[in-house]
């Protein structure tokens, strides 16, 4: 059988055991349950800005895993992209693959404010344009880190956004 998408997990780094995606500041990669990023829950891979943080502006990064669960196929060629970006003017997420190679913990950085050493941040919009991160076997992972801007004096929303990926499998 194919790789379906339910075989691609996102997970958070920050431990083996880590659960909180406010954690994500890199390292190994979380293997539990709770350290997977689910769709469409609120807050699954950052917290709220605070009215202080929207007034004087910041920039969160977070680092984060791509897995292969599929029991024996590869996942070729897979590129990952913002499939929507955010819907306020004042706010942006960036991408960029980490720079250790697959099945590796990624940099450690001091705090959420502290940008990865390295990495190069673009705003891919789809998969032709996407950031390619290497085949990926069953088993495999590999590190990608997301920066969150928010603009000085940002209006207060709901924001969201989509992170995409997409490669292809041998049936």
């Amino acid at each position: 059988m194919p790789i379906v998408a339910a075989d691609i997990l996102m997970r958070i780094s920050g431990g083996a055991a880590e659960t909180d995606p406010n954690n994500a500041l890199g390292g190994a990669m979380s293997t539990v349950g709770g350290g997977i990023v689910v769709t469409d829950v609120l807050n699954n891979d950052m917290d709220d800005i605070t009215s202080a943080e929207a007034s004087s502006g910041i920039t969160i990064h977070h680092g984060y895993f791509w897995e292969n669960t599929h029991g024996s196929l590869t996942y070729i060629a897979p590129k990952m992209y913002i499939d929507t970006q955010t819907a306020s003017g004042d706010t942006g997420i960036d991408m960029a693959v980490a720079g250790e190679a697959k099945n590796l913990s990624i940099e450690t950085v001091a705090d959420e404010e502290t940008p990865p050493i390295g990495e190069v941040f673009t705003r891919p919009a789809n998969f032709a344009g996407g950031i390619a991160i290497g085949d990926l076997d069953a088993g495999d992972f590999r590190g990608w880190w997301a920066k969150y801007t928010v603009n000085v004096s940002a209006s207060a929303i709901l924001d969201t956004y989509t992170i995409g990926i997409q490669g292809d499998t041998n049936p």
